[in-house]
Formats: C-alpha cells, sequence, structure tokens
C-alpha cells in the first residue's frame, strides 16, 4: 500500500494499537474488556477521587514503565530517520515513541512521564513523584492487580492511599496528560493540521478514531484530498474516509511493508 501514499512525506498517526505489542492494554480493539476511565471532573471532584485515581495510577506506572518499544516503534523511527515521515502524531501517552528513536513526536494526550500541578502548574518527572509515593505507601505497590490503558490499574479498595502534594504550592497533582473531558491545547492542534497539510498522505496505525482528537486529522486530510490509509484490527470511525483500510495487527503489516528494522534484528 506505499504506492497509495508514495515514497515519502507521510505523516503518522497512532493510537493504542501500536502499544498492545509492548504489553500495554487498549481500550476497544478485540477482545478489550469494557473500562470506564476517571474523568477530569471526577478527578478533581473530591480528595477521595484523587486518592482514588493516585492509588492506582502509583501502581499501574511501576508496570507502564517497564514497557519496551516494539516492532511498530523501530519500524516507525527508521521511516523517521530515512526521512519519509514529516511528523508523527501520537495519541498514546507511554513515551514508546522516542524511547525507540522517533524525532519530533507530537504527544497529543500528553505524557505519563511527567506530573504537573495543578494549583501553581510546575512540571517534575514523574519519577520523583513516585519515590514520593513509594515512601509515603510501603508496600503499596506489591498488589496482584491488572493494568489498564491509561497507565493505572483496576482497584478498588483505596482508602488506605497517601497522596503527595505539589512540592513547591501544596497543591493537587495530576499526570501531564489529557484526560477525558480536558482538551488538546490549541496551538498543538494547529501545529497538527500544519501537519495534515504538508503530508502527501495519512498513515493511521492502531486508532479506532473514537475521539475527535484524532479523527478531526482523518477529516482534514480527507478534505484536502489525501490518500488516507487506515491499518487497525476492527473497525474504526474513519473506515468511510479511508483511501485504504487494513484490518491487522500494526507491527505485521509493517513489517511485511518494510522488512525486520536495523534495531529489532540486532538484538
Amino acid at each position: 500500500m506505499l504506492d497509495v501514499l508514495g515514497p515519502d512525506r507521510w505523516l503518522v498517526l497512532t493510537g493504542a494499537g501500536v502499544s498492545t505489542d509492548s504489553g500495554i492494554p487498549d481500550y476497544r480493539g478485540p477482545g478489550s474488556l469494557p473500562r470506564t476511565p476517571m474523568t477530569f471532573q471526577q478527578l478533581i471532584s473530591s480528595p477521595e477521587a484523587h486518592r482514588h485515581y493516585w492509588a492506582r495510577a502509583h501502581v499501574g506506572w511501576q508496570r507502564m514503565r517497564q514497557a519496551a518499544p516494539n516492532t511498530t516503534h523501530h519500524l516507525l523511527a527508521q521511516a523517521d530517520r530515512d526521512g519519509r515521515l514529516v511528523g508523527l502524531i501520537t495519541q498514546n501517552i507511554d513515551g514508546l515513541h522516542e524511547q525507540a528513536g522517533h524525532r519530533e513526536v507530537v504527544d497529543l494526550h500528553g505524557r505519563i512521564d511527567r506530573v504537573i500541578c495543578l494549583d501553581c502548574r510546575r512540571v517534575v518527572p514523574r519519577a520523583s513523584v513516585q519515590r514520593r509515593l513509594t515512601a509515603l505507601n510501603p508496600g503499596w505497590t506489591d498488589r496482584d492487580v491488572a493494568l489498564a490503558p491509561d497507565g493505572d490499574v483496576l482497584m478498588d479498595d483505596t482508602d488506605d492511599f497517601v497522596v503527595a502534594p505539589c512540592e513547591a504550592c501544596g497543591g493537587r497533582l495530576k499526570p501531564d496528560v489529557v484526560f477525558f473531558g480536558e482538551n488538546v491545547p490549541k496551538p498543538m492542534v494547529e501545529h497538527c493540521y500544519d501537519l495534515v497539510e504538508s503530508a502527501r498522505g495519512l498513515l493511521v496505525l492502531g486508532s479506532s478514531l473514537h475521539v475527535m482528537s484524532g479523527l478531526r486529522f482523518v477529516r482534514r486530510a480527507a478534505r484536502l484530498g489525501r490518500p488516507v490509509v487506515i491499518v487497525n484490527r476492527g473497525s474504526t470511525r474513519g473506515d468511510d474516509l479511508a483511501t485504504v483500510k487494513i484490518d491487522a495487527g500494526c507491527a505485521e503489516t509493517l513489517t511485511a511493508w518494510f522488512g525486520v528494522p536495523a534495531a529489532i534484528d540486532a538484538l
């Protein structure tokens, strides 16, 4: 399908299906369990809700940080180094594209390895907050619970958890990610639109395009007459706009196109 996109100047949009091969579950892929993520409004609604989120997120981070880039991440990083891409927009918050060596990634929904204070807006590395939470809650991460797609875990009993406040102002902390109920910053959206306009075509990998944050770029590409290739297991909200739709896994599809990436072959 590379002839549809052309030899170079593609824009890539990735979703959760890209990271499932790294052990991070998705929300809507085949076989995914129904899950309801905490919204931003719920997070700030009460100290109890804030504690409940951080109790689960503290355990989830200990597992998510162990995830490593997979074949799809490495293949895209190689395509980037080869000058085939105009950019990569990811809906994922795991940072695995950067770990694979990809340059100039647009983290549409933020990064889970950063933490922001809701009151003074100070941003700090997630690792520093995790160390404080571990000291406040010894043994908490030893629990046998399932990892959820947004970096937390499935856990109900969180009443005994102690939350760490902002060290600068004592305010409320949250991962520096876009929760459901929040908006992607407008300058970032405009930058992504510029990337769509400068690209020869749009390649969507592992996204159901269920949320508008990603679907709007597919719609913009279609309006501009750019070819849209979607690779995803199951249907997406952009299928009717796709020039080509491939119902398959991302790694197997890209490997068929490019071969095994050098970063994997050397292991």
